[in-house]
């Protein structure tokens, strides 16, 4: 569970629920799930580019003038610099590929499947001996 409260912990719960969600996407068993897991990734990724754009801006500010690398204050403030831009570009690039999967969540809303290709959505054969209401 999320602790919303301690990064650490909640970029490696992260971690674990992407890689649980790479290994059951291997093979997709119901197609009709596409929908809900393309609609909550694309939700997930706009809260990591929110994050790295917060992570990001930690490094706008007073930080970087305290920043040190090596006893050298220019190049601790130079690092900070640096890695304040590539955080603020890897959020940018994951809000384009947000909107690709959004392009992608909504057009699988458009998509329908034969249930005879999956046996697994097959409708469930009822005895038709019993009259009346069951209980």
């Amino acid at each position: 569970m999320p602790t919303f409260t301690d990064p650490v912990a909640d970029a490696e719960e992260l971690r674990e629920a992407v890689r649980g969600l790479a290994h059951a996407t291997r093979s997709i068993e119901n197609p009709t799930s596409l929908y809900a897991v393309l609609g909550s990734i694309s939700s997930a990724l706009v809260s990591l580019s929110q994050s790295l754009h917060q992570l990001g801006q930690f490094h706008d500010g007073p930080t970087r003038k305290q920043a040190w690398m090596n006893g050298d204050a220019h190049a601790g403030r130079a690092a900070s610099y640096r890695e304040s831009w590539e955080l603020h570009r890897a959020a940018e690039m994951i809000h384009q590929v947000a909107d690709c999967v959004d392009r992608a969540h909504e057009i699988e809303a458009t998509v329908a499947y034969d249930i005879d290709d999956y046996p697994s959505l097959a409708p469930v054969q009822r005895s038709s001996r019993q009259s009346g209401m069951s209980l």
